[in-house]
């Protein structure tokens, strides 16, 4: 069996410049410049890529006839933070940066302390302390 060696995550967006500021001001990812291109822009975190497709790109991978026709989560990305007081430090960023704290920090039944949260276009995401 051939090994993976990393994850890429990838948002179907209306602007990706401005969901990709988003991410890269909250949580100061560096852009992948060189995936740059007219319908989609990219964060790199080691060897992982966090790539924001304009929706033009659904009949480019032949997903035209599956664009999403509600606002129902399907999919959402974790991040993970070394510390607890991160969270909150992350949570305020949200705000600040136009998104939105669906639910605000609190402990999990796995002894996660976490905030879940939404983007600038809606998207869902959970920024998550690991009990250590």
């Amino acid at each position: 069996m051939t090994p993976i060696v990393s994850i890429d995550v990838n948002f179907f967006c209306n602007d990706p410049i401005a969901l990709m500021g988003f991410y890269r001001d909250l949580l100061g990812l560096p852009e992948n410049e060189t995936a740059r291109s007219p319908i989609y822009r990219a964060l790199r975190l080691g060897e992982t890529e966090f790539g924001f497709n304009k929706t033009d790109a659904y009949p480019v991978l032949n997903l035209a006839d599956r664009v999403p026709g509600d606002n129902g989560v399907k999919v959402y990305p974790t991040f993970v933070v070394p510390k607890e007081p991160d969270i909150e430090t992350l949570a305020a960023k949200v705000t600040a940066l136009g998104g939105k704290i669906i639910k605000p920090p609190y402990r999990t039944y796995y002894g996660a302390w976490q905030v879940v949260a939404e983007d600038i276009e809606g998207n869902v995401f959970r920024l998550n302390c690991r009990p250590a």
